[in-house]
């Protein structure tokens, strides 16, 4: 009876593992499978045309191009390898001003052969509007409507997701400020954690160790709303004061604030790790004549470097992950960031602030499920990097 149910316990653990698993596997499947769409879709909004005068002979702008073109940076075909002639832009809401009531009907109903009318007889003309209202499409020359491709997205330095007509989708903004952020997180809450879990483990007393580890990890439970209104009212006021910033809400906050959050994981980690060194091998040391801090450099810590290195794993995979106060404090201006007192946005952030308002299956969905996966591989990347650092220096 005794070997039966053993064996009922060891197959119930061994179905929790394989459904664990199994459930990690579909859920990054699920991030793909909504991440590839992206590139199936078009540059220019869907439904819609760029309509030019049959005689211009420019066939295809980027995105970038596209933007620039109806935000009037570029206003001479000449800068985009046509003609030199003047931009001459068109949205359907403009037709009021070339055609009278009377001349587009009570329904509108003449509305597109108003408007090929007007391409076929304006030179310069870009005309934004809906496919249905290009009556005679051989009478006008549309641009050629590409996917978005990889170099748009990866290496595209602007995140516009709700432009007109060419949204942007460009990561670069994104990736830098959750790099940057991150990184500065950790440079930060690394020192500190290390030596508070070199103090609790090796140097203080009992009473104030068992005074200060409650009190730690109590910080981990705080909710991550409380430390973004800490930041708001605290860090994001005094580093304006100090760095004289015309806005305190920058990288450098967001970084501060995500360090004293990762603070309480890499503590207790590493701090119960160190704890765990052997007694006789501290002892040995002592023996042979090293100071108590010689001790810890020399024996403690190579000992202990495995929890270390899960601590700093496990504070990383917080900073980068962290969504709610990091989007409180870092400006949410997506932008690439030139220093760490500049406002910035990471992925989490973007992620939270706009999945609520993408179309579901559109390319801005599609695009937030991408970041999703970018900022899988950062992580895995991260994990795979700190194990490999961790696993020579045990050689």
């Amino acid at each position: 009876m005794k070997k039966v149910f053993e064996k009922i316990i060891e197959g119930i653990l061994a179905c929790s593992g394989f459904v664990t698993s199994l459930t990690i596997v579909l859920i990054v499947l699920f991030l793909f499978s909504e991440a590839v769409g992206l590139f199936h879709s078009r540059v220019i909004e869907e439904g819609y045309v760029l309509a030019l005068n049959k005689d211009n002979k420019v066939s295809e702008l980027t995105p970038v191009q596209i933007k620039d073109v109806f935000d009037e940076e570029i206003t001479n075909w000449r800068e985009v390898g046509g003609e030199n002639l003047p931009i001459r832009l068109f949205r359907l809401e403009d037709v009021t001003r070339y055609y009278t009531e009377e001349q587009l009907g009570a329904s509108y109903e003449n509305a597109g052969a108003c408007i090929t009318d007007l391409v076929e007889g304006t030179p310069g003309i870009v005309a934004f509007v809906p496919r249905q209202f290009i009556v005679r499409p051989d009478s006008v020359h549309l641009l050629r409507d590409n996917t978005i491709s990889l170099k748009d997205v990866f290496a595209g330095a602007e995140w516009f997701p709700t432009a007109t007509p060419a949204p942007q989708f460009g990561f670069l903004p994104l990736i830098t400020g959750t790099l940057w952020v991150s990184l500065f997180a950790i440079l930060i809450a690394l020192p500190f954690g290390l030596a508070v879990a070199v103090y609790m483990s090796e140097v203080a007393d009992h009473k104030i160790r068992n005074l200060m580890k409650p009190v730690i990890e109590l910080l981990s439970g705080i909710p991550s709303v409380v430390y973004g209104f800490f930041g708001l009212i605290v860090i994001v006021p005094l580093l304006q004061r100090v760095f004289d910033l015309p806005v305190g809400e920058s990288g450098l906050a967001g970084s501060i604030v995500l360090a004293i959050m990762a603070l309480p994981t890499i503590i207790t980690v590493t701090e119960d790790a160190m704890r765990n060194c052997p007694r006789a091998m501290r002892e040995a040391s002592l023996a042979l004549g090293a100071s108590q801090w010689q001790t810890i450099y020399k024996v403690v810590i190579p000992y202990s470097i495995s929890g270390i290195t899960s601590g700093v794993v496990l504070g990383i995979g917080r900073a980068v992950g962290e969504t709610m106060a990091v989007l409180m404090v870092t400006g949410n201006a997506a932008v690439i960031p030139h220093t760490i007192l500049e406002p910035l946005r990471t992925i989490p952030a973007t992620i939270a602030a706009e999945l609520g308002e993408a179309p579901a299956g559109g390319a801005h969905y599609e695009a937030l499920f991408l970041l999703g996966v970018v900022l899988f591989f950062i992580s895995l990347l991260i994990n795979f990097t700190v194990e490999a650092v961790s696993s020579g220096k045990r050689k």
